[in-house]
């Protein structure tokens, strides 16, 4: 995320939901929009709390890869192995899940420990 731009309300939230949810004994993943191009759905920085049930909080791209990257992010916690995603018009998989607003977007999914 850039130091440039601010971190908004919403994703402070987010941020704050895995912290709660860690603390809870919760096991948790965070997805994170690091790159942009085009028409894309949410800006870079955009974050998505899951935990290892499927349980969700936040958006990284607007609701159009949000299944996709869930279930990206329940493998993340449990391999331990971060994963960088890339979701695209022109990508079979976006269309099928929706990301057909003519933007690309990378996400990067961590496990957070």
């Amino acid at each position: 995320m850039s130091a440039e731009r601010p971190l908004g309300l919403g994703d402070a939230d987010v941020l704050g939901t895995a912290e709660a949810w860690i603390r809870a004994g919760r096991t948790v993943a965070l997805a994170t929009v690091v790159e942009t191009w085009g028409s894309a759905p949410r800006p870079a920085g955009s974050h998505l709390v899951i935990d290892a049930d499927g349980h969700f909080e936040g958006s990284v791209s607007g609701g159009c890869v949000e299944g996709a990257v869930i279930g990206e992010a329940i493998e993340v916690i449990a391999s331990g192995e971060p994963r960088l995603l890339e979701y695209g018009v022109a990508d079979e998989t976006a269309w099928r899940v929706g990301l057909s607003c003519g933007g690309r977007i990378r996400i990067y999914v961590e496990k957070v420990v």
